[in-house]
């Protein structure tokens, strides 16, 4: 043999190449099982999904919900609607909340010192004048500089106060309402007008005590909106946009029904949530020193609860739609993920005693470190499996089957999980029912495994890394404003 092929076998055969060896291979173990695990999380969440939407379908009862609306004993609801630069879309925001069908209710919005013209926006648009009023502030939050009424709308407030944020903002808000139960709805945000109907209900209706209810989130981008309602569902135009349709479609209807299933659902969305405001002023209202401030509410009640040792359930309704604008540009989204990663963080560890406690049963067992080990973690674990296993198999260190092996199953599961959520939307609700949309929303299940969830993994890893660097901003979020022509079926 020549001096350079047994020097390069010398090499392939040194303990430190076989130490590399077996690192490589290890670390190829945890990663695949790892991911096998995780997908096969999401797929017995699917499963659940798939017979509790049915069941849910199968009991809706139209009688129900009009008693509730003609009842005098249902307890009014104050809409929370917190607005920071929101003059793009607040006016029609506001005429969606006035419209909507319950007994009783008002609209609280709460303009966060904002710098463009939200607040002239709502005066302008319905009539509004400045009160003379002050109310006590039962949980902490900035000062507040005006509040206004209008004589032609009654169900409408607005609170004008200086900026602290979105949770110290809802703080005010809380302080303003004058209803036992409080909505929160983002000021990008349409309900459907039975939607309080819908998450009311389970507080009425179950035999447990129900702090929080939340709804299905989707995205209103190539909608027809008219004088804030949703008058024609359609797809709009931007890929980025289709494949949050599907992103959302996949984390509400599978993942949060599954987690209120099993009882153990620590998130309810921060643009469209319902709450018992008694517990949530115990438990001190909203937190400012996170940006997961509807993540970190949660689980301060359900924390409070628990060490109460009162029986309770935190229920998603899959019927209950609020229409949301969906970021449009790459670098708007990423900020988003950025700030949700980093908020999941911060709520994580701020409770961290609450893992594996046998005081907080399921959901210190389950619940918590299922959001640590795989919705937290997981980004950390995906990534290093795309990224240094091929770089393994080039080196010679592991076999390129494993690699592919790991690849492929990685994308085949999340495509399954993917067009399941599609198919299960659309044997529930028809949200979309034209053949050309359905088929758009399955192209799109498949392809967002190819690049598009790659770019999301890297966002939320980015956020991981920013939370551990103390980063705390929110981040700018551009606005569109609704009426987007919706995509020619």
């Amino acid at each position: 043999m020549t001096p350079i092929i047994l020097a390069a076998l010398a090499v392939a055969e040194s303990p430190l190449h076989l130490a590399l060896r077996t690192i490589v291979l290890a670390f190829n173990d945890v990663v695949f099982f790892y991911v096998m695990f995780v997908d096969a999380v999401y797929l017995v969440f699917t499963l659940l999904a798939l017979a509790e939407v049915r069941s849910y379908v199968r009991s809706r009862d139209k009688e129900r919900l009009e008693q509730i609306f003609r009842s005098r004993l249902v307890p009014p609801i104050s809409i929370l609607c917190p607005a920071y630069n929101e003059g793009a879309m607040i006016v029609e925001s506001v005429r969606s909340l006035l419209r909507l069908k319950y007994s009783k209710h008002e609209v609280v919005v709460i303009n966060d010192g904002s710098k463009d013209v939200t607040l002239q926006s709502l005066i302008d648009a319905f009539g509004m004048e400045r009160l003379d009023f002050t109310f006590e502030n039962t949980v902490p939050s900035k000062p507040v500089r005006g509040l206004y009424a209008s004589p032609r709308h009654p169900k409408l407030i607005v609170v004008d106060k200086e900026n602290g944020g979105k949770a110290d903002a809802l703080n005010a808000g809380i302080n303003a309402s004058r209803y036992p139960l409080f909505c929160t709805v983002d000021a990008d945000a349409l309900l459907e007008e039975d939607a309080l109907l819908h998450v009311v209900k389970p507080m009425l209706d179950r035999t447990k005590f129900v702090p929080i209810t939340g709804g299905i989130i989707r995205a209103a981008n190539g909608c027809r909106v008219v004088k804030g309602r949703v008058e024609s569902v359609g797809l709009p135009q931007r890929p980025i946009e289709i494949f949050q349709i599907v992103e959302y479609m996949r984390a509400f209807l599978c993942g949060r029904t599954a987690q209120s299933a099993l009882n153990v659902m620590l998130i309810v969305s921060g643009a469209f949530g319902l709450f018992h405001k008694a517990t949530a002023k115990l438990v001190g209202g909203y937190s400012t020193d996170t940006v997961g401030e509807d993540k970190e509410l949660v689980v301060k009640i359900v924390r409070y609860l628990k060490e109460r040792k009162r029986e309770y359930e935190v229920l998603f309704v899959p019927q209950t739609v609020c229409w949301t604008e969906v970021p449009a540009t790459w670098q708007t989204l990423g900020r988003q993920r950025n700030r949700w990663h980093r908020g999941m963080f911060e709520v994580l560890f701020k409770h961290k005693d609450l893992f594996f406690n046998r005081k907080y049963g399921r959901v210190g067992w389950f619940g918590m470190p299922y959001f640590l080990f795989i919705e937290a973690l997981g980004p950390l674990v995906e990534l290093s499996g795309y990224v240094l296993l091929p770089i393994a198999a080039l080196l010679g260190l592991l076999a390129p089957l494993n690699a592919v092996m790991y690849t492929l199953c990685a994308v085949a599961f999340g495509i399954i999980l993917s067009v399941s959520s599609v198919l299960l939307e659309e044997a529930s609700f028809h949200r979309y029912p034209r053949w050309k949309e359905l088929l758009t929303l399955n192209c799109f299940a498949v392809l967002e495994n190819f690049g598009y969830r790659q770019l999301t993994l890297w966002w939320r890893l980015r956020g991981t890394l920013d939370w551990i660097r103390g980063r705390k901003q929110w981040g700018a979020q551009q606005r569109q404003g609704f009426g987007t022509p919706a995509k020619a079926a």
